[in-house]
């Protein structure tokens, strides 16, 4: 599924390839999709800090959307992913209490018009592949137990605890890809009289993988049949709101849900994620049809996990000096537009084109901020939709939820969805957009308006 780039990370190769020294917090998707972007585009000297032990193959479904795959297939990567990715030709939107379909957005025309189907798979296949491709590159160091503690802004240096030990590392940059409970971003805030605080949306989410092993052995054809579907499946209603779809080769069946936040809403600056309750998840969804109830009820007990739906306030700026924010550490999103690791896919190309066209280590800050100038307003954007989205998706009044199922039933024609994710206009926006050639093309005018 390799096409022909329209354009190239980097137009030529970068003057300061050999000798710009570049740091990178966090070896998650947006930490290992950035060091890839920047040894393809011909940078040799890239080091990834991470505070785990290992590299860790954890996490559940995660959707590999056109946008994100345009650039995995510039780094090259995209063939593995799509053997491990499942193509989704399409999506029902379901009533929540009688299954009836609402709406059911067709996903075929995804590959005619942006190149790329619309893929989901697990999130830990992702991350093996762009952690191969790092270590093949040869420039890629990976330093695991590496945890960042405190930035010097100035001095472009960071201390890094490893076990007893701590050390200041000196870089010529550092690309801080956190997460959403970045030491990085709380360190930028703080150096402005900011504090930093995470926005708490009233949101909790389930996670859960059922194995093909435990639906066989259900005895139930209805739900192998959607293990064996190309089709993710949305349920909502009541304030809450379930989708599903297949991942691992069709092996494992990937359940991820939205609900009004109560386990955690005593801390809401405290835990983000938890085991959790089989019993309460049933309660949570105990009115949803006799389908969902069969699908919940074949979750283990050691399944179950909880997350805390948080997200963070637009900030002022991602980028101090020569330290740049990416990804959830500066853009956390709600996940009902499925962007999230996209758009942090997109910063790490980003930050490799901007790059690559520094000519001396002087105007590494420039090029930030042209980087900043770029992604900050879409990558904000999609945090806005997602949210909206979420809205639509959850809501409980029944005069609303009328009036939306109206709307979902008039989407075929329409072609506009309450369900963002399936709305054409929202997808041209998001899959139609180009991120490498908008920095080729708007390179000059930002340049100069950073003087």
């Amino acid at each position: 599924m390799t096409r022909a780039k329209t354009a190239q990370i980097a137009q030529q190769q970068p003057a300061l390839g050999d000798s710009l020294r570049i740091a990178i917090v966090g070896a998650g998707i947006a930490g290992l999709s950035t060091a890839l972007a920047l040894a393809r585009t011909g940078f040799t000297h890239i080091d990834v800090f991470e505070a785990a032990s290992s590299f860790g193959e954890i996490g559940a479904g995660i959707q590999v959307a056109p946008n994100m795959s345009a650039i995995l297939d510039r780094l090259g990567v995209l063939d593995k992913v799509v053997k491990d990715s499942v193509a989704l030709d399409g999506m029902q939107i379901r009533r929540c209490s009688t299954n009836e379909v609402l709406a059911s957005p067709s996903f075929l025309h995804l590959r005619d018009t942006y190149t790329y189907p619309q893929m989901v798979c697990h999130r830990a296949d992702l991350s093996k592949t762009l952690f191969d491709a790092c270590i093949s590159t040869g420039v890629i160091r990976i330093h695991f137990s590496s945890r960042l503690t405190d930035l010097d802004f100035e001095n472009t240096r960071f201390c890094v605890t490893q076990g007893e030990e701590t050390r200041w590392v000196e870089v010529d940059v550092v690309l801080a890809a956190d997460g959403v409970k970045s030491i990085a971003r709380a360190r930028m805030l703080a150096a402005t009289g900011q504090v930093d605080d995470a926005e708490d949306t009233g949101q909790a989410a389930y996670r859960v993988m059922l194995t093909r092993e435990q639906i066989v052995a259900s005895g139930d054809k209805e739900l192998l049949d959607l293990l064996d579907s190309q089709i993710a499946q949305r349920w909502t209603g009541h304030g809450r709101m379930i989708i599903a779809y297949p991942i691992a080769h069709h092996n494992i069946y990937n359940i991820s849900t939205a609900h009004p936040d109560t386990h955690f809403a005593r801390a809401p600056t405290g835990a983000w994620t938890t085991y959790g309750s089989r019993a309460a998840m049933l309660g949570t969804y105990v009115s949803y049809c006799d389908t969902v109830q069969r699908l919940l009820a074949l979750v283990r007990r050691d399944q179950v996990c909880e997350w805390k739906l948080r997200v963070h306030a637009p900030l002022d700026g991602w980028v101090r000096e020569r330290v740049a924010l990416l990804g959830d550490a500066c853009h956390p999103t709600l996940p009902h537009l499925a962007q999230g690791a996209a758009q942090a896919v997109e910063d790490g190309a980003v930050l490799a084109a901007v790059l690559a066209k520094v000519g001396c280590k002087e105007d590494v800050g420039r090029a930030l901020r042209v980087y900043e100038a770029l992604r900050k307003e879409r990558a904000e954007w999609v945090v806005d939709a997602a949210a909206h989205s979420g809205k639509q998706l959850l809501l409980s009044d029944e005069a609303a939820l009328e009036a939306r199922d109206q709307l979902f039933a008039n989407s075929h024609e329409s072609g506009r969805n309450p369900d963002q994710y399936a709305d054409k206009e929202v997808q041209q926006r998001i899959y139609g957009h180009d991120c490498i050639e908008e920095v080729h093309t708007k390179w000059d005018e930002l340049w100069a308006a950073t003087l």
